[in-house]
């Protein structure tokens, strides 16, 4: 049995993962943004849950959520599920957010970064992020993201790190006519996070309904996640030891 944090799993792919990682057992400790929020997800408190509240496109709460989950004990796995689509905190959520929380947290086992297919389509640079240059995209984020999994994964050799795509899967953000299906939106999370199948047991790879894709050939530019490690550090004040 595992201790497992979800972070985003109010509502979508990460209520789902943690929903199905309770039903099996698992210790789970879920997180939303707000009080309101947490309350949606009081039938998997009633099942046993931990809740965490703390809004990650504020800094400050961010580090209140990680000295919340500390409070809790040394988690066995990290999902960092939650983000946004559109709008101003985009690299604050899907990037700057699981950054932090993974340098402030105790170190866990295994960490599993959510992706998407979209990072192909990000850019393989550090422009967005700098003074009057353009907006950083949802794409550009999930580059940015898939390439601190792998930075992760070959700066801590006894962590498991990875990134998952989970698909273009009909939840509140991908749309009721999204295409793919919802249950295998979730299972490769799961799976990274609490299976001993030797092959969830790896590091460093980039998953699609668990099966290793080739991510953007900028995610193992070394040269890349340092930049992005740089930048990361400056923005959060915080450095991955």
């Amino acid at each position: 049995m595992a201790r497992i944090f979800i972070t985003g799993s109010a509502d979508g792919l990460g209520r789902h993962t943690a929903a199905t990682l309770i039903e099996e057992g698992h210790d789970v400790v879920v997180h939303a943004r707000s009080a309101e929020r947490l309350a949606s997800v009081q039938d998997l408190l009633d099942r046993g849950a931990d809740g965490i509240v703390g809004d990650l496109a504020a800094m400050d709460q961010i580090r209140d959520i990680a000295g919340q989950v500390n409070r809790v004990g040394q988690m066995d796995a990290v999902i960092h599920n939650a983000g946004v689509l559109h709008g101003p905190d985009i690299f604050q959520v899907n990037v700057a957010a699981p950054y932090l929380l993974t340098a402030l947290m105790q170190q866990p086992r295994r960490l599993i970064y959510v992706s998407s297919g979209m990072h192909r389509g990000g850019h393989a640079g550090l422009a967005a992020l700098g003074t009057g240059a353009r907006k950083v995209t949802y794409s550009d984020s999930k580059l940015y993201l898939t390439a601190l999994a792998a930075a992760v994964a070959r700066l801590w050799p006894d962590v498991l790190s990875n990134a998952v795509d989970p698909g273009w899967v009909p939840t509140r953000m991908g749309g009721a006519g999204a295409p793919d299906d919802l249950r295998l939106g979730h299972l490769t999370q799961e799976w990274l996070a609490a299976s001993d199948d030797p092959e969830a047991l790896t590091s460093g790879g980039y998953w699609y309904h668990q099966h290793r894709e080739k991510p953007h050939p900028a995610v193992r530019d070394e040269r890349f996640q340092n930049e992005l490690l740089d930048h990361l550090a400056g923005v959060t004040g915080e450095r991955l030891r």
